[in-house]
């Protein structure tokens, strides 16, 4: 037999969708995912998309990628949890043969790792009270994935963790911050832990919420390439692929 006869068939391109932003450092922050991803897999298609702000927008990123003769694609959300442009705009873009979406990054244990990081950085001190400050949606399923990163982070500290939303769901960071003041006692602060991947409006929002610390977001960090290569695998051997 030739070589040729035993070459594995082609993968699924790999499309990684964030959000967008206008924030130079948070282009940066996402790229540096997608870039990990293609290090990591020379072998695969591996392109970048947005829902939102940045072009291209995802839904041409899908038929772009199939046009060009991929024999299927797997949108990966670069997003923490599930949400309006998970369930609708992420969601039509895969609406075509050989097309699918995987799950988003959150929740999982990888990011409680680097929430626990970001905060061991930043300095978090006996004393302190931390607030978990995520973006926010008004589906109940990501306030849901929400709790349950806040949950875990609780546990590896062994302290509280309350929750602030930036939009969608309620408390609205600053007023988590400001409940989280008045339960101070001694020299603790109110630290802020953001559950963001990168700078932008929001952790712009999150700076200017009256917290005495606030974290750096999670990215760059190699945890979040595994996670996303993780996502991918859950969907690709299953995919439907093309002649």
């Amino acid at each position: 037999m030739t070589n040729a006869m035993h070459a594995a068939p082609p993968a699924p391109a790999l499309v990684g969708c964030s959000h967008g932003t206008g924030n130079h450092d948070g282009r940066a922050a996402i790229r540096s995912i997608v870039d990990g991803v293609r290090s990591r897999r020379p072998e695969l298609t591996v392109r970048e998309a947005f829902v939102d702000v940045q072009q291209p927008e995802v839904a041409d990123v899908v038929r772009d990628t199939l046009g060009d003769g991929a024999p299927g694609v797997v949108v990966v959300p670069l997003l923490l949890s599930v949400g309006f442009h998970v369930k609708v705009d992420i969601a039509a873009a895969v609406d075509l043969p050989s097309a699918e979406a995987s799950a988003p990054l959150g929740p999982d244990d990888r990011l409680v790792e680097i929430l626990a990081d970001r905060l061991a950085a930043a300095g978090l001190r006996d004393g302190d009270v931390v607030v978990l400050a995520a973006a926010g949606s008004s589906d109940a399923a990501a306030a849901l994935a929400v709790e349950a990163v806040a949950a875990g982070l609780s546990d590896t500290l062994d302290q509280p963790v309350t929750i602030g939303y930036g939009a969608g769901a309620e408390p609205r960071v600053p007023a988590a911050v400001a409940a989280a003041r008045e339960g101070l006692t001694g020299d603790g602060r109110v630290v802020v832990a953001s559950y963001l991947l990168a700078p932008g409006f929001f952790h712009d929002r999150v700076l200017e919420a009256g917290a005495d610390v606030v974290t750096d977001p999670l990215a760059p960090d190699e945890r979040l390439v595994d996670i996303v290569l993780d996502r991918y695998d859950a969907v690709a051997p299953g995919l439907p692929r093309r002649d």
